[in-house]
């Protein structure tokens, strides 16, 4: 064979890219996976600590801190649908998508990038404690807000895990299988990352071949 009749030797797509002309912007844009862990464990221990003091009942700590859980999965579902997935043509829109999310889709085995870096998980954070502590009230907020840092903590865990580790267990490989689906078949499902809860409630769960619509009726 020639080497003209060669083929063209296939260039293998790079795992990441450069987001921010900025040198500083650019290294914040970056975190390792156990940075998230680092910072929040220990919020999430102040918090209960504190709840233990004020002598808040346990059952009620519990059912506070399972709500802050459960909440958290549909805070995960609700940004992952309609903040991470919005799409303008503008080219400031198709930016602020890359941004927020784009970059992930097209790189997602960026391991720099998978987990939510602190100058985002910080101020979300602030915010979310505002609220509950205005909802609830400080004694009642803290047990809550636990339980949704731990929800957090879960959502960058698994999105981690099955981007990059083997899953051997029914639940890791089910979790993997609804996420690369979401990546690489449907992305108008599959918004559940840490759990398939919402994605079954509000019936979007992913498809490997996606449904058409059926013909007209003549």
């Amino acid at each position: 064979m020639t080497d003209a009749a060669k083929p063209a030797p296939r260039l293998e797509k790079p795992e990441t890219t450069r987001m921010f002309e900025s040198d500083l912007i650019e290294r914040f844009s970056r975190i390792h996976p156990a940075t998230p862990f680092v910072f929040w464990l220990p919020v999430i221990a102040f918090c209960l600590v504190r709840t233990y003091q004020r002598s808040v009942p346990l059952a009620l700590t519990l059912e506070l801190f399972v709500a802050g859980v459960l909440l958290w999965t549909l805070t995960e579902y609700v940004l992952h649908r309609y903040v991470f997935h919005w799409v303008n043509d503008t080219s400031w829109g198709k930016r602020i998508h890359f941004v927020l999310h784009g970059v992930h889709h097209d790189f997602p085995n960026d391991k720099d990038r998978l987990v939510m870096p602190l100058g985002a998980s910080i101020p979300l954070g602030i915010v979310i404690y505002a609220m509950f502590y205005f909802a609830l009230g400080q004694v009642h907020a803290e047990p809550m807000y636990a339980g949704m840092a731990l929800g957090y903590l879960g959502y960058d865990g698994t999105h981690y895990a099955v981007h990059h580790f083997k899953q051997t267990t029914r639940v890791g490989k089910f979790l993997r299988r609804h996420h690369m689906t979401h990546h690489h078949a449907d992305h108008d499902g599959g918004f559940g990352v840490s759990s398939p809860l919402w994605d079954l409630v509000f019936r979007t769960m992913p498809h490997a071949k996606k449904r058409t619509a059926p013909p007209a009726a003549v």
